[in-house]
């Protein structure tokens, strides 16, 4: 494979610390790293039914929308995958932005959650998170994650909004 300069130069641009703000350290390239593989954990636990492991994304009173501490996070897997049809249910996530000073972060990512129970896969439902998240002994966890869905799509047909 072959690299040019310009190729090297655009991933090392990637990986290039933000500038941190006076007295903050920025967070490094570990802690991004870290981080997408935090937000991948969570997607693999929930599609999986896997309720500690989802849970042990977040702290152990860690927030998912209106839902405090470790057994609210639990239950919500048993209702999600029971209730929710979450078994037929993969969770995709991209452009994913965080920002930190080392200790805390804050994140955002897309949603797209895809319903594999059609064929093919249709997409269920689209929006995105925001997210608080701390380091801790175990690693970064979520603090709080917010879910913010987007309005289903106009119906075949319907008029939008400026059309006649």
């Amino acid at each position: 494979m072959r690299y040019t300069l310009l190729t090297v130069a655009i991933a090392g641009l990637a990986l290039a610390p933000v500038s941190p703000r006076a007295g903050e350290m920025p967070l490094s390239a570990q802690d991004y790293a870290e981080i997408q593989q935090l937000y991948a954990r969570y997607n693999v636990a929930i599609d999986t039914g896997d309720a500690e492991a989802y849970a042990a994304t977040f702290t152990a009173d860690g927030v998912f929308n209106n839902l405090s501490g470790h057994d609210a996070l639990l239950g919500f897997i048993k209702t999600w995958r029971e209730r929710l049809n979450g078994a037929s249910r993969r969770h995709w996530n991209a452009n994913l932005l965080i920002s930190g000073d080392g200790k805390t972060a804050v994140g955002s990512v897309y949603l797209m959650l895809l319903d594999v129970s059609t064929k093919p896969a249709s997409i269920a439902a689209v929006g995105s998170y925001t997210d608080s998240l701390i380091k801790t002994t175990q690693g970064w966890r979520f603090t709080k994650r917010t879910t913010h869905m987007d309005g289903a799509p106009p119906a075949a047909g319907a008029p939008t909004s400026g059309s006649k």
